[in-house]
């Protein structure tokens, strides 16, 4: 489970996915399939987790990495790179954005 506490160095990745509601459990299927078999055995993959609003148009997913090149090697993969042609072609868009955590907040 994703761990945010203020003092986290590492490298935060947030990608969202433009689906239609016909399509968004296909896309859930693969996407829980790559992170489940692929993903997470990474070197340096430290957390994640995956997001469906009530709409069903938009998948958001959410990862911490030891490292921004963690990250980026696990995407050069011959395996994700298949994965990932096959997640997008069922997407309206895609777009993973690297984010350096600036504040976290306790209730």
């Amino acid at each position: 489970m994703p761990d945010i506490r203020s003092d986290f160095d590492g490298q935060t990745v947030i990608c969202t996915f433009e689906v239609t509601p016909g399509s968004a459990h296909d896309v859930l299927d693969l996407l829980t399939d790559a992170w489940d078999q692929v993903i997470r055995v990474q070197p340096g993959f430290i957390s994640g987790a995956i997001h469906l609003n009530d709409a069903q148009t938009r998948i958001a997913t959410y990862s911490q990495w030891r490292d921004r090149k963690d990250y980026q090697a696990m995407l050069r993969t011959d395996e994700m790179r298949a994965r990932n042609r096959a997640i997008h072609s069922m997407c309206k868009s895609f777009e993973p954005v690297m984010y350096e955590l600036q504040s976290v907040f306790d209730g």
